[in-house]
């Protein structure tokens, strides 16, 4: 690794820590109160006004609250996808039927995650997605997105590359994390828009505007 990749990858650490402190001092209450609210601003979205097919998450402790979102889509008859880490830290995926459908699943010493219980659909069915919900710790004002570290995000973003799919890629944060820099890599990819309880910001060539 060179000299430039090393700081970079100390700046992230350095930058994630400090995030997920913030975060793991918010209450249950504050947590279902910008779960509610980014719910709201995120089905604004004309992305996913039009989507027949979006890729989500679901969220897991004081991560933005994805539930209600996901199951307002449903309402509204979208095909909702939801991530199965496999062994390899790569995604698998299955649809989403409601909050019955998942099933908890410890990876390991990790945070256990809810996946979906179902029929798995492969890593490429992420590939058919109209919107793909990211997780992360931070966006910038260029849109580059900060993850967890894990590098499953990097391998969805390298499939849709590869297979010539542009969905819309929208981060899902607390207004808190979005920040001025995030530290960049040549091979990240920014956001279109990021959606937080106060509302959503778009990403246009290195800068922000706001608006649904």
């Amino acid at each position: 690794m060179s000299h430039t990749g090393r700081t970079t990858g100390s700046a992230k650490r350095t930058l994630r820590q400090s995030l997920l402190a913030a975060r793991d001092a918010l209450t249950a209450d504050d947590v279902r109160a910008a779960a509610g609210a980014l719910a709201r601003r995120a089905l604004e979205l004309p992305e996913l006004a039009r989507a027949h097919t979006v890729a989500a998450y679901v969220s897991v402790g004081t991560e933005p609250g994805t539930l209600a979102l996901l199951d307002a889509l449903l309402a509204r008859d979208v095909r909702v996808l939801l991530p199965a880490l496999l062994p390899d830290n790569d995604l698998d995926w299955g649809a989403y039927g409601g909050e019955g459908s998942l099933a908890r699943v410890q990876h390991g010493g990790r945070m256990a995650l809810f996946e979906p219980a179902g029929e798995r659909l492969g890593p490429d069915a992420v590939t058919s997605a109209d919107v793909v919900l990211l997780p992360g710790l931070a966006v910038d004002t260029r849109g580059l997105r900060l993850g967890r570290g894990g590098g499953s995000y990097d391998r969805v973003l390298a499939r849709l590359e590869r297979a010539g799919a542009d969905p819309a890629l929208v981060v899902l944060l607390y207004d808190s994390e979005v920040v001025g820099h995030v530290p960049g890599e040549p091979h990240d990819r920014p956001v279109q828009a990021v959606v937080t309880p106060s509302g959503v910001r778009r990403f246009t060539g290195g800068g922000t505007t706001p608006g649904a």
